[in-house]
């Protein structure tokens, strides 16, 4: 969430940042954000002014009861009567105000950074990395839903079964390469220095209102209505929240925390080829890192996670390329944000595996997340996240790019944590 105070000063940049998301309303949401903040300001400084007569009145109606000035001092005592009436009408209109402020803070996204591209869609992201060889695959080479079926390594008709659309059931050889692929991404990210946590896959309220999740994504995660808890859509909301409300020292950076978890995510409306097999899943896992960082380090922060992202899909010998989002493709909450695809031979497309964002000011806003400066001051951090990695496209790609006559070849940084180098 924007700090109000940065709106009302910076209203050009703000403006300038909206209209690179292509927001539509942002002249009158902005407009609105100003206004409701004036009205919140003066509804505050007509209240203080009351109390602060309420209080002059208590102490002159004391030493008029001491000189024994009864009369005059009960006609003091109807004036607070008055003025306690005013002050609480206006108590009332500022919970009110703050309130509507509130809510149109959380319509407004965060800036984009000055180096993501303007654009209106995926089309218009930019490509600024690539590496790896895209294999020539043997003739007869399957997508992966049809490999899974083959090999007897992933059934998404059990799952539909068990649960519906988008829950698979991995099984055999497909089970244990998705424990091993969730095994050396914990262990890469705990060896570059993340520490590991195991974390709730129910949020409550707040904690969604803090990531930015709520009430932007609302209708995308699973709600339990009766406790009011969410699903987690991403390790990010749990692990982000450890630091809710939380005042740390400069010292204390950079604070670095890595966490498998299944995702839950309702894909509302996601229908085509494009969502076939591991595509898009309502329930999948990933492994997540989050740094907590100073403000003057979090962009290299930023370049050192997408670095460590690199290295990971390089051990994988996966072909991969690295995106620079555009506004209108980027997330609310990120001012920049850095997507990891991985090219599928069999489909002949790019899968998204990572997003890897710095979010600056924004969530830590929502959270309350600040540290004391070198001045005894309180700042607010800043907050990044990423995915080290999404399970089902590498899992996707691994098997379309790695199969031959004989079978799936799994790469051999993998061998150690699975036992098998084959799939056949």
């Amino acid at each position: 969430m924007l700090q109000v105070a940065f709106i009302r000063e910076n209203k050009e940049t703000v403006l300038k940042g909206l209209a690179k998301r292509n927001v539509k309303n942002a002249e009158e949401l902005v407009a609105k954000t100003i206004a409701a903040d004036e009205e919140r300001r003066a509804t505050q400084t007509a209240s203080d002014a009351i109390l602060a007569d309420l209080n002059k009145l208590a102490k002159d109606i004391g030493q008029l009861f001491k000189a024994k000035e009864v009369q005059k001092a009960e006609v003091l005592k109807q004036k607070t009567v008055v003025l306690k009436e005013k002050s609480k009408e206006l108590a009332d209109k500022l919970q009110n105000i703050t309130t509507e402020l509130q809510e149109l803070l959380y319509l407004i996204p965060n800036i984009p950074a000055e180096i993501v591209p303007a654009g209106n869609s995926a089309e218009d992201n930019l490509n600024i990395f690539q590496k790896g060889e895209i294999p020539v695959l043997h003739e007869g080479a399957l997508p992966h839903w049809e490999l899974a079926k083959k090999y007897d390594i992933i059934d998404f008709e059990l799952g539909n079964k068990i649960t519906g659309a988008g829950f698979p059931v991995y099984k055999g050889k497909g089970a244990k390469l998705q424990r091993a692929l969730i095994n050396y991404f914990l262990d890469k990210n705990t060896d570059a220095g993340y520490d590991e946590v195991q974390v709730p896959h129910f949020v409550n309220e707040d904690s969604a209102y803090g990531t930015g999740q709520l009430p932007d994504k609302e209708g995308q995660m699973y709600h339990d209505a009766q406790d009011n808890l969410y699903l987690i859509p991403t390790a990010e909301v749990p692990v982000t929240n450890i630091f809710r409300d939380v005042i740390l020292k400069e010292s204390d950076f950079p604070l670095c925390k890595t966490a498998y978890t299944p995702c839950f995510r309702r894909e509302a409306g996601s229908y085509g080829a494009d969502v076939r097999g591991l595509n898009r899943l309502h329930q999948f896992d990933k492994v997540e890192i989050v740094r907590i960082e100073h403000p003057s380090k979090s962009y290299e922060a930023l370049d050192g996670m997408v670095n460590h992202v690199k290295e990971i899909l390089t051990e994988l010998n996966l072909p991969f390329r690295i995106l620079r989002l555009c506004g209108g493709d980027m997330g609310f909450t990120s001012a920049l944000t850095y997507d990891f695809e991985v090219f599928s031979t069999a489909q002949d497309r790019w899968l998204e595996v990572s997003s890897v964002s710095n979010f600056e000011t924004f969530q830590a806003n929502r959270l309350k997340l600040r540290f004391k400066n070198s001045e005894g001051k309180s700042e607010l951090a800043h907050t990044l996240n990423g995915s080290s990695l999404a399970l089902p496209r590498i899992l996707a790609g691994l098997l379309e790019n790695c199969q031959t006559p004989e079978g799936i070849k799994i790469p051999k940084v993998l061998i150690p944590y699975c036992g098998f180098e084959l799939i056949n």
